[in-house]
Order: C-alpha cells, then sequence, then structure tokens
C-alpha cells in the first residue's frame, strides 16, 4: 500500500443475534434448515400479517450497545426501510431510522506495530448500534454456465445488530482488530455465535482516500466512498480494503481533478475473493431513496435506567477490562493476556486456577501456550472439554517445576492418553520427582557423565559453553526427573576442578 495517501475506513458490522426464532414471528433462527423451511406469513410479509417484537432480541442488543460503551436511548421506534430485492419479500425491511435504540459508543483497539509486544490502544467512535431484521439469501450459480439464481427466505427476519463506526480507521490492520474485538466481546456476552462463515457476522467497509494536496483547503483531496458489501471474514476485510485504497490511489493518479467526492456518485461494490478484486454494483441509495416511515405495526419500546443498570450487571468482566486484569495482577505481557482473552472466559478462569497453584502467573502463561493449546488444536477441542482439568494441571507444574522440557512433556503426554495424574504418569515412565534427588548422587552422575565425554569437556573449556548440554543431558538421561538447574550448578562446580 502506498505512504502517499491517508486511507479512512468505517465499517458496518451486522450481527445476528442468538435468539431461538426471528425477531418478529416464531419461526426458527436456526442455521443450516433445509430451504424455505422456517417461514411463515409474518416474514413472508403476506398480506394481513402482524409481526410481534422478540424481548430477548431486545435485551441481546441492548447487552451488545452497553458494553460497547454507547448511549442507551429512553425511547426508540421501528422504521420501514423501503427497498426492492428478491430476497427481501415485503419490499420494506423494519429498521430503526432517526430514533436508534443506542447511540455514541466507542471501542478500543490495539494499534501497535508489534502487539505480540506491547499495547497500543486506538478508540473507535460508534455512531449507533441498532436492530432491524434480516434479508434472505440469493444463491447464485457460480459455473459460468449461465445458470439459475435461486432465493432461501430462511433468513429473512432474522435479528440483525448493525454497528456503524465513525470513519476512525486507517489501515486494513485497524478494521480487522476492530471486528476481531467486537467478535470476541460480542461471543463473551453471549450475544451472538459470530460465525462468519455462517452469515451471522458480516461487514460492509465503507472506503475513501485523503490524498494529499496544498491547492485544496483542507490541504488534501477526497476520493469518492466505496462501500464493499457483505465481507464474510477477517482475511476478506483485509484484502478488499487493501485492495480498494490501491485502486483508489491508482485511479486518482489518472484525473485528480476527475476523481474527487465531488465529481463522483459514492458506489456499492461486492468483493470478489477468488480474484481478489472489487466489482461495482450500484451507486450508493442514500436516506431519501428509502422512503423511511414509521412502522404502524409495532409499538416504540421505552428503557428504563434501572433496565440498563440491570443489563450492565448481568455482562461481566469484558475483555478489555478482563486484559488489563491480567497484566497488573499476574505480571503478564500485554501479548500473553491478548493470548488468554482471544480464547475466551473459559480460559482465563483455566488460567487463573493454575497460576494460583503455582503462585507464578507467567510461568503458568508460558507452559499453557507451550502444552495446552497445542493439545487443544490437535484434538480439536475447547477448554471446557479438556480432559486435564486446571487443579490437575496445576500439581502437573508443580511436581515437574525442577525437570527438563523433554520429561515434562512426556509426562503430560502419557497424562493425556491415560486420563492420570501426573505422580501416576512419572512412575509409569519412570521419572522421579526432583525430590528424590540428593545433590551428592547427582554430584556423582556428574563426574561420571564429565568422564563419559571428555570432547565436550574440551569444547566447553574453549569458550563454547552450549557445549555442557552433552553433558548435562547424559546426567539427565540415567537421571529421570532430575532438577536441571541443580545439574548445571554442579557441573559447574566439578568443571572448575578439572
Amino acid at each position: 500500500m502506498s505512504t502517499a495517501y491517508k486511507i479512512v475506513i468505517g465499517l458496518e458490522v451486522h450481527v445476528q443475534l442468538l435468539t431461538k426464532t426471528k425477531l418478529f414471528c416464531g419461526c426458527l433462527n436456526q442455521f443450516g434448515l433445509p430451504p424455505n423451511t422456517a417461514t411463515c406469513p409474518v416474514c413472508l410479509g403476506m398480506p394481513g400479517s402482524l409481526p410481534v417484537m422478540n424481548r430477548k432480541a431486545f435485551d441481546l442488543s441492548m447487552r451488545a450497545a452497553v458494553a460497547l460503551n454507547c448511549e442507551i436511548a429512553r425511547f426508540t421506534k421501528w422504521d420501514r426501510k423501503n427497498y426492492y430485492y428478491p430476497d427481501l419479500p415485503k419490499n420494506y425491511q423494519i429498521s430503526q431510522y432517526d430514533l436508534p435504540f443506542s447511540h455514541d459508543g466507542w471501542l478500543e483497539i490495539n494499534i501497535a506495530k508489534e502487539p505480540k509486544k506491547e499495547f497500543l490502544g486506538k478508540k473507535i467512535r460508534i455512531i449507533r448500534a441498532h436492530l432491524e431484521e434480516d434479508a434472505g439469501k440469493s444463491v447464485h450459480d457460480e459455473s459460468g454456465r449461465g445458470g439459475d439464481s435461486r432465493v432461501d427466505l430462511n433468513r429473512t427476519g432474522t435479528p440483525l445488530l448493525e454497528i456503524v463506526s465513525h470513519p476512525d480507521m486507517n489501515s486494513p490492520e485497524e478494521a480487522t482488530a476492530y471486528v476481531e474485538e467486537i467478535r470476541l466481546m460480542l461471543r463473551e456476552i453471549g450475544v451472538s455465535d459470530c460465525e462468519m462463515q455462517e452469515g451471522s457476522l458480516r461487514c460492509d467497509a465503507n472506503v475513501n482516500l485523503h490524498v494529499p494536496e496544498a491547492s485544496e483547503p483542507k490541504g488534501y483531496a477526497a476520493t469518492p466512498l466505496v462501500e464493499i458489501k457483505n465481507l464474510n471474514s477477517i482475511r476478506s476485510i483485509g484484502r478488499a480494503i487493501t485492495y480498494e485504497a490501491d485502486r483508489h490511489y491508482q485511479e486518482y493518479r489518472k484525473n485528480p481533478e476527475g476523481f474527487r467526492i465531488d465529481k463522483l456518485l459514492k458506489t456499492t461494490a461486492g468483493w470478489d475473493d477468488d480474484r481478489g478484486r472489487t466489482e461495482v454494483q450500484r451507486h450508493k441509495e442514500e436516506a431519501a431513496d428509502y422512503r423511511y416511515l414509521p412502522d404502524p405495526d409495532l409499538v416504540p419500546v421505552v428503557v428504563s435506567q434501572e433496565k440498563i443498570e440491570a443489563v450492565r450487571a448481568e455482562m461481566g468482566e469484558l475483555p478489555a477490562a478482563q486484559r488489563t486484569r491480567l497484566v497488573s495482577q499476574y505480571g503478564l505481557s500485554a501479548y500473553d493476556s491478548q493470548v488468554l482473552t482471544a480464547k475466551g472466559r473459559p480460559m482465563v478462569a483455566y488460567f487463573e486456577v493454575v497460576a494460583a497453584a503455582l503462585g507464578d502467573g507467567k510461568k503458568a502463561a508460558n507452559r499453557i501456550s507451550d502444552l495446552i493449546f497445542p493439545a487443544l488444536t490437535e484434538r480439536k477441542t475447547e477448554i471446557d472439554d479438556f480432559p486435564i482439568a486446571a487443579p490437575r494441571f496445576g500439581e502437573f507444574l508443580r511436581k515437574t517445576e525442577s525437570i527438563g522440557a523433554d520429561p515434562r512433556r512426556k509426562t503430560f503426554s502419557h497424562m493425556l492418553e491415560h486420563e492420570v495424574d501426573a505422580a501416576a504418569a512419572m512412575e509409569a515412565l519412570g521419572i522421579k520427582d526432583a525430590s528424590a534427588f540428593d545433590e551428592a548422587t547427582l554430584r556423582a552422575a556428574v563426574v561420571v557423565a564429565i568422564a563419559g565425554n571428555p570432547r565436550a569437556v574440551a569444547d566447553v573449556k574453549s569458550g563454547k559453553s552450549a557445549a555442557a548440554n552433552a553433558i548435562v543431558g547424559a546426567v539427565m538421561k540415567a537421571n529421570k526427573g532430575a532438577p536441571n538447574d541443580l545439574v548445571r550448578k554442579l557441573l559447574a562446580e566439578e568443571l572448575a576442578k578439572t
């Protein structure tokens, strides 16, 4: 991406809510049902049918809005947004226009160049988060032979939370960090499963550029806005924004006077992930094009301060607060805290039990990263279903704290395979607890290893300190479970005598 311009990004994130039924009817809200089987006269817009508001959907939306630091409106109403598409049977969408239920929030993201090493916060302002019903899904023939397009209306009427940000993001990395933080937070508080491959979290990216130019009053020329629709993966969001920013700049360079925000219409585009490019679909509609009007069939909703406080109380600790606490309470790095919270509340709870048992938060985080994470990936499971509970893992770490990495891994693998505790695994493998070794026995073993490795001894004396590993390894092989630090101390003492 060129550094000759500033990229300006605003995101509209659409999140399907975890309700059993749709927003205004009793049809199932469930992914994967046979096409057009979860429909009724209400969500199909049949004459005479009347919508009834889903209280659970509104409660979940409020939970999300409070977590996004939004102001909650005491009075909110529903509006009809009129437009025609094949996947919208009513020819209007029940949404919110001038009185959304929440507005003026923010979400902090990490914009550090090396997020694994540090945390550099940036607040992304949120214009509004409002509730609306989803449209159906058009399924197109992608064979290239000009086949039919079909419409599945199961998704029509699904409760959808739309989170609209200010154009506060200035790179694809910031945009993806924002969506990832929203996804993590909404999963944690039970608002949505945020499964992007199933369409329960989708994103529209509004992109334009500010190109430095001395002749402009603001010091830059702004390119027209392009809205990239229905991005359904974190990778696609980053790729689409990168492509569109570069395309804008190349078009601007060809014709600086013609490619200006006041010369061209705002455009809606789709993203072709296979080809890695955007495709223009239509010119962007304005609010007047939708002919908003209050929905006459739905009563407004009034929210009390007591209700807001109750929602706030039931959410629990949010990921951002969790990260801050893990750093201050356990001395973790910003990266370690971010890795743990990214795995969800159950993983944080697991870590805290282990850290308490070990008395060392940093060591607990390291061992979880070294042993637990790879095992979870290999087994394709989550920490809730892991066979080694946190107290047992903490006990394992205490018993194997002083032994080498290899016997520790073997012990862990045996525990995992046979679902036994650390003591049973070590006994089965012939690995002794560090407390079983006295200094005199280990010193004698070190003397034997020195005599058996004359070349390594010569290398150590010539300044090649890494050669000591061969001698240590010989001692550890003959004395499984021996404390590594003590063996190295005794080796240094014995080498000093030779």
